[in-house]
């Protein structure tokens, strides 16, 4: 369980659960005042002495953080509450390009499917398995059920590293039990 005193001072991206606002993170720190993004209700101000809400992960706060870093925090609270699809770039190389799925029976007609479409397709399957696997977390199931449901999905994006190849950035990739030793 995270401290939840008000003698640890929450650094920006610290991740806390309020009472009356509900989920939220820390987004900028200020001398007597912590401001806080919640889900549900937008940024709003919670003093530092503040001690009614529950700390979920607690970030250390640092004399300054860059504009990189912020951008990251960002992105990861972003993933971890949200059910919205990120914007993920294909492949250079794939721009334009058309998959063709060609029957063995050369008696059928081929199709073709614009490379975009399928990889969007890629991209949403990603991100619902994502969604999934924050909502087992979030969930009352026993520690034990959630780390085996949580082999499966790790299972399931080790069978779609195949697709890896169309993505432009490393950090999209799908990464299975052999990635994340």
């Amino acid at each position: 369980m995270p401290d939840t005193s008000n003698t640890t001072l929450l650094g920006i991206g610290s991740r806390v659960k309020h009472p009356a606002y509900g989920d939220g993170a820390i987004i900028r720190l200020h001398p007597v005042a912590y401001e806080c993004c919640f889900m549900l209700y937008g940024i709003k101000m919670v003093g530092k002495d503040y001690d009614k809400w529950q700390v979920v992960e607690a970030l250390p706060a640092e004399a300054a953080i860059s504009f990189s870093e912020a951008e990251k925090s960002l992105m990861k609270i972003l993933r971890h509450w949200s059910d919205i699809s990120e914007v993920v770039p294909l492949g250079d190389r794939w721009d334009g390009g058309t998959m063709i799925l060609k029957p063995g029976d050369d008696s059928l007609k081929p199709k073709d499917v614009p490379i975009e479409a399928f990889f969007h397709k890629i991209v949403m399957v990603r991100d619902r398995l994502r969604v999934m696997e924050q909502r087992i977390n979030a969930s009352k199931l026993t520690d034990e059920e959630k780390v085996d449901l949580q082999q499966y999905i790790t299972r399931i994006y080790g069978s779609l590293t195949t697709f890896n190849v169309l993505f432009k950035n490393k950090e999209d990739y799908f990464v299975g039990e052999k990635g994340k030793e």
